[in-house]
């Protein structure tokens, strides 16, 4: 086990290195003074940064992103908060269904979940619609948020909602008083996993789009796709800042290691 400590401490060194260069050199290309993708030798430069925030094409999708995103996980919260009540607190006939039903969008691929939504709006003419846009990130988003909330469910004491009907509390004051706020981390961090997630969408979000309804993610792709400088770093690193600041508030609230584990 000597040994092999500091075989293990290089090697985990190697992957932290591995997973996080490509991202620390978008980063630092994204202040580049030059016109094409180079590294900041000469001087930094907030160039590429003023240019995104002065491109009509991206405010416009960064704004359907953000409604989108702040739409879709709401509703997942929605949903995913008596759902998560019903599989934990109660034993019914298909219950496991349930659970699997709304967790299955994890493992679909989400290129076949845009090829079926694209079908399916196809059918009903309702391609393009933003309202139907933001039906499809809530089922995708909805896992993330029914994994913490069934999570801090599970962790939870429930001593004080017992005490609290011995003592004649009604239902509703019970969970208005003692549930929900003991369930909040569980739910906030939820939300706050399903914003992100909404937020990055590409692959399905390629397939229901519209032209009025680009998404930021969607909106780089298309750009990558013709033209390749230095505002796609820019972008990019933004993008990078928001799901950094995202999950340091998701860890103060929640935890990582108790996301990552699934279980308090």
């Amino acid at each position: 086990m000597q040994r092999n400590g500091p075989i293990a401490l290089a090697f985990h060194s190697l992957v932290v290195v591995f997973m996080l260069a490509p991202m620390v050199v978008v980063c630092l290309v994204a202040f580049t003074p030059e016109n094409t993708l180079a590294m900041p030798w000469n001087g930094l430069s907030l160039r590429w940064f003023k240019a995104v925030f002065h491109h009509a094409d991206f405010m416009s999708s960064f704004g359907n992103s953000v409604r989108l995103a702040l739409l879709s996980a709401t509703i997942s919260t929605v949903f995913a908060v008596p759902a998560a009540l019903a599989i934990t607190r109660y034993d019914f006939r298909g219950r496991e269904a349930l659970n699997a039903l709304f967790l299955s969008p994890l493992i679909i691929p989400h290129l076949v979940l845009g090829v079926a939504f694209l079908r399916l709006f196809s059918l009903m003419g309702m391609g393009g619609s933003f309202g139907w846009l933001v039906a499809t990130h809530a089922i995708v988003v909805t896992p993330y948020t029914l994994r913490l909330i069934l999570a801090s469910l599970t962790s939870m004491d429930r001593n004080a909602e017992n005490a609290a009907r011995t003592l004649g509390a009604a239902e509703w004051t019970v969970f208005r008083r003692i549930t929900m706020p003991l369930m909040l981390p569980g739910v906030s961090g939820g939300w706050l996993l399903a914003f992100i997630n909404s937020f990055d969408e590409l692959t399905m979000s390629i397939f229901v789009t519209s032209p009025s309804t680009v998404t930021l993610p969607v909106r780089m792709y298309m750009y990558a796709s013709e033209s390749i400088d230095p505002m796609m770093a820019a972008v990019s690193t933004l993008m990078i800042a928001l799901a950094t600041i995202t999950m340091i508030i998701l860890d103060r609230l929640f935890g990582l290691d108790r996301l990552l584990v699934g279980k308090g």
